[in-house]
């Protein structure tokens, strides 16, 4: 379901996305990115604390995308771990912006709840694709 890595030419590790997989989630992570954007433009502009919050939050949430794209294009396993574990960090520190938003600033809508809840599934997915790929690849730290 997430990039395998299989042997190339020279010995070089290449990356393999499964064609269904990787688009699947590139598409889920692009989607992300969108809905993080559509709620940072509909945030009240007037209070600083929800300025400020949404710009981390738009930052992180659509470095995301942006990282998953980067992981496919990875050239050895130790690159793919980096960069699925960089959209591990990024999707958690997009959760605090989230939460922070709904719990400290008062802004409740349905946009947000759909992110909490995308953003926990994300980064299952990420933490998963991680373990997977060290232990495939007998990756040492």
């Amino acid at each position: 379901m997430y990039p395998a890595l299989e042997e190339g030419s020279a010995g070089k590790l290449q990356m393999v996305c499964e064609a269904e997989g990787r688009y699947d989630l590139r598409s889920r992570t692009r989607k992300y990115a969108s809905n993080i954007v559509q709620l940072y433009c509909n945030l009240p502009k007037g209070r600083r604390e929800i300025a400020v919050i949404g710009e981390q939050l738009l930052r992180a949430g659509t470095s995301v995308a942006a990282n998953y794209r980067e992981s496919c294009r990875s050239r050895s396993c130790a690159e793919f771990i980096s960069k699925i574990e960089t959209c591990a960090q990024e999707a958690d520190e997009s959760d605090l912006w989230l939460d922070m938003l709904k719990n400290d600033c008062g802004i409740e809508t349905e946009l947000i709840e759909f992110l909490l809840k995308e953003t926990d599934e994300l980064i299952a997915i990420f933490v998963t694709m991680s373990k997977n790929t060290k232990k495939r690849s007998d990756y040492k730290k």
